[in-house]
């Protein structure tokens, strides 16, 4: 019960510290500090962040299921897990690092941005060696080439949603081509190695 109350209070405390600082961004608001309204705007939201953790974690702690905390915030029970959730590697039985690499965003779009253009051997280079057995300069332009084939040309690359995946950061990014919307998905290591890439329907992402 102790780490269940004390869980509790703390959700209650995050969110009452929420609240006086939509307080204090209400009295910004009249004064008309724009610089002052940004920060206060910008520590109610790293609050209220807070307090929606701890109340998930308090939530847990009492039995709550990754479906439910899934369903109170309108996303799968995968979307909420990956977001709140704290894995244990079963490797090492170390909690595991969630955080997604530096500039995979980036990279990502970089890479998709390369395949538009045609640029074969730009995206080649960064595969590592098992990506590179399957997938050389010609077999990824066939694939391209099919591809523009039954969608047309790629038009727009939109925004890139990176994830955590033990060793690799999988980074889903907005493909518009002319005739339809994918999405491109890119699996990579820490040291900017392509470790997966798949282009993919929108029901396929959210399945897989």
């Amino acid at each position: 019960m102790t780490q269940i109350t004390v869980t509790t209070e703390a959700a209650r405390s995050s969110a009452a510290e929420a609240e006086a600082r939509a307080r204090a961004l209400d009295k910004a608001l009249d004064d008309g500090d724009a610089r002052t309204i940004i920060a206060a705007a910008v520590e109610v939201k790293s609050t209220a962040d807070s307090a929606l953790a701890a109340a998930i974690r308090a939530a847990r702690a009492h039995g709550a299921t990754w479906q439910l905390v899934g369903d109170a915030l309108g996303i799968t029970r995968q979307a909420a897990f990956q977001r709140f959730g704290r894995p244990t590697d079963p490797r090492t039985g170390e909690p595991m690092d969630t955080q997604p690499f530096p500039n995979a965003p980036e990279r990502a779009r970089g890479v998709f941005a390369d395949l538009q253009s045609g640029r074969w051997d730009a995206v080649t280079t960064h595969f590592d060696e098992t990506m590179l057995e399957k997938l050389d300069d010609n077999a990824l332009s066939t694939m391209w080439a099919r591809l523009v084939a039954r969608f047309g040309e790629l038009e727009s690359i939109g925004s890139a949603s990176p994830q955590r995946a033990a060793d690799l950061t999988v980074t889903d990014v907005a493909l518009s081509f002319e005739a339809a919307e994918m999405v491109g998905r890119l699996s990579s290591r820490e040291n900017g190695e392509v470790a997966g890439l798949f282009i993919l329907t929108p029901e396929q992402a959210r399945s897989l």
